[in-house]
């Protein structure tokens, strides 16, 4: 379903219980992870929310709709094909949680809220903005992208929304698969090799996933895992683990 503006359509969605597909042109209170708004100008990019009743999935087991979700998002931003190598490397990723990036820069972002009840989780609502054909931000977005930046010209924005609702609709029992989502999930992490720089989330910031590249305390690390629960296990430089819950690190861009 199409309406041409919503303040939310993750707020839509949960305040009226709608099932399937919203997305819209423009958001008048769109929202992201963390408290995060969403800027996005108006008819330039894709902003929906897909609204599940009683999901197939227990409570302790949310993480799952997360992973499957930017995995979706991710694989048909990529079906689309251009601008996806450069140097012989994949530039498209998903960054932990479920950002989808290119190279350093953000191209989408992700907000999955539940309602659970004595049952378990009676309703999910998936919301992401992708940015498509929008080339200027007046906000204070640190690193946004569109698929117009990235390849130079414009994209249809209705062909790819009927993509990602026929591909999540495919994608689907991969929640009952859990070892086979993770691993599809993992080989497309942003910085899934090597050591980079993080930092330990300070309380009462200002809500960001990202840090300035001058901030005490960083210290650099690989990923060794991701918990069932969605916790980011690192490895730091002296061989310590360290596991975090995504308000706890930050990366360093």
């Amino acid at each position: 379903m199409f309406v041409a503006q919503c303040h939310s359509t993750n707020s839509l969605m949960l305040e009226q219980g709608l099932e399937g597909l919203l997305w819209t042109d423009y958001q008048t209170a769109g929202r992201g992870q963390t408290g995060n708004g969403w800027e996005s100008e108006k008819g330039k990019n894709i902003l929906l929310s897909i609204g599940i009743q009683r999901p197939p999935i227990k409570p302790e087991q949310q993480w799952r709709m997360s992973m499957l979700f930017a995995l979706t998002v991710l694989e048909v931003i990529l079906m689309n094909g251009e601008g996806r190598r450069a140097n012989g490397q994949e530039k498209f990723s998903i960054k932990w949680p479920n950002d989808i990036y290119y190279g350093d820069s953000k191209l989408a972002g992700i907000l999955i809220e539940h309602q659970l009840d004595s049952q378990g989780i009676a309703y999910s609502v998936l919301g992401v903005g992708i940015n498509i054909n929008q080339t200027q931000w007046v906000g204070n977005a640190p690193n946004p992208t569109s698929l117009q930046l990235i390849t130079g010209h414009e994209w249809d924005r209705e062909r790819i929304v009927e993509q990602l609702w026929q591909h999540w609709q495919v994608n689907l029992p991969l929640l009952q698969d859990e070892p086979t989502l993770k691993q599809r999930y993992m080989a497309h992490l942003y910085r899934r090799e090597g050591l980079f720089p993080y930092v330990e989330r300070e309380v009462n910031i200002t809500p960001s996933m990202n840090a300035p590249t001058s901030t005490q305390g960083q210290f650099v690390a690989s990923i060794e895992d991701i918990t069932p629960t969605g916790e980011l296990v690192l490895r730091d430089a002296q061989n310590k683990i360290r596991i975090y819950h995504f308000k706890q690190i930050r990366f360093i861009l």
